[in-house]
């Protein structure tokens, strides 16, 4: 099962996720569950540095399975804005993909 944390601070900004696990919902290269959650991520993550020039912090381990990212501070509000309006389509697509595969991809959002 992929399992997903999202860090969100008092003001409910998406301050870091991170993925982990594989969803096995299919056979190794067919499993849509896995495909769906990697591109989404991967996607937020190149679109905030494209779209917004952040670097957003990224901690990945081995062959897949495991994805972490931080947004890095002393960002300006307008560009700040920007990388939360991504973060909250992410936040979204990964909702909808536990709401339809609940069995094989879970979200939970960590309010500190």
């Amino acid at each position: 099962m992929i399992h997903v944390r999202i860090q969100q601070n008092q003001h409910e900004d998406i301050v870091a996720f991170v993925m982990s696990g594989h969803a096995e919902a299919g056979p190794h290269g067919q499993d849509i569950v896995c495909a769906g959650a990697s591109a989404v991520s991967i996607g937020a993550v190149n679109a905030i540095h494209a779209l917004c020039d952040v670097d957003i912090v990224v901690d990945s381990a081995g062959e897949g399975g495991y994805l972490k990212c931080a947004v890095p501070s002393g960002l300006t509000t307008r560009i700040f804005e920007d990388v939360q309006l991504l973060l909250q389509g992410l936040k979204l697509s990964l909702e909808a993909m536990m709401e339809t595969y609940p069995s094989f991809i879970t979200v939970e959002i960590d309010r500190r």
